[in-house]
């Protein structure tokens, strides 16, 4: 469940439901303003630290890392309960249409779950993705960051998470998706990926009279493909 911010005073008298313990370290609801989550794993996994680089078998059976699969891109990373959960396949179904502009973007995409590498299969192709899906059956990525979701003691998957990252694997900003209304909306994770892309590309804004000046003097590699031809990054998709 989603935690919530330290509040000084909590008047219990205005909990709507009487069966729910309101608990000192929580706030009424309508003081949350968005669905954004800071610390909800691991206590080193912020924003601006570096994500771990998991090496998992894709919905192939091929052994994929996550810095392969980044390669110098911005990305979305995923963490899924799996293919059985109606909001999990709701929200993939949804990627399908972000997936094409990050296409064309020049940005990744890839989902993890815990189904094993035949159901990681089957969820990939029942949504209509085209971008990697990881198993961790073994539950490698949920034990690593503390996030199971021990309330699931059926499936126990990990908690849903949807992780922003920067080149190099770097944290920028973190949603907890426990309440599928905790998810980045299509347009908040656009605007993330542009703050990112603003930031990494050196090209981001080709006006300035630094950039015309570079680009006569043959420093190419400031521009995208920043030193590699369109060749070569097409090796890199997926």
């Amino acid at each position: 469940m989603l935690p919530l911010a330290q509040s000084d005073s909590i008047d219990t008298s205005r909990n709507r439901f009487p069966g729910l313990q309101i608990f000192p370290n929580q706030r009424a609801l309508t003081d949350i303003s968005n669905a954004e989550v800071i610390v909800p794993m691991r206590a080193d996994i912020v924003p601006g630290a570096k994500f771990p680089d998991y090496e998992l078998s894709d919905h192939t059976a091929t052994r994929r890392k996550l810095s392969e699969l980044q390669g110098q891109h911005p990305m979305i990373l995923v963490l899924s309960r799996g293919g059985f959960c109606p909001k999990d396949r709701r929200q993939a179904e949804g990627l399908v249409q972000l997936h094409r502009e990050l296409e064309v973007s020049y940005c990744r995409l890839v989902t993890i779950s815990t189904d094993n590498i035949t159901l990681t299969n089957e969820y990939r192709t029942g949504v209509g993705a085209h971008w990697p899906f990881l198993s961790d059956a073994g539950r490698v990525v949920q034990k690593d960051l503390d996030i199971a979701e021990y309330t699931d003691e059926k499936n126990h998957p990990m908690i849903p998470h949807v992780i922003v990252l920067e080149p190099g694997l770097v944290v920028y900003k973190i949603y907890n998706g426990y309440w599928f209304l905790g998810r980045p909306t299509l347009e908040e994770l656009r605007q993330d990926l542009r703050a990112v892309t603003k930031n990494c590309r050196p090209d981001w804004d080709i006006t300035t009279p630094e950039l015309k000046a570079a680009w006569k003097e043959g420093q190419k590699e400031l521009f995208y493909p920043y030193g590699k031809t369109y060749a070569q990054t097409l090796g890199e998709q997926d």
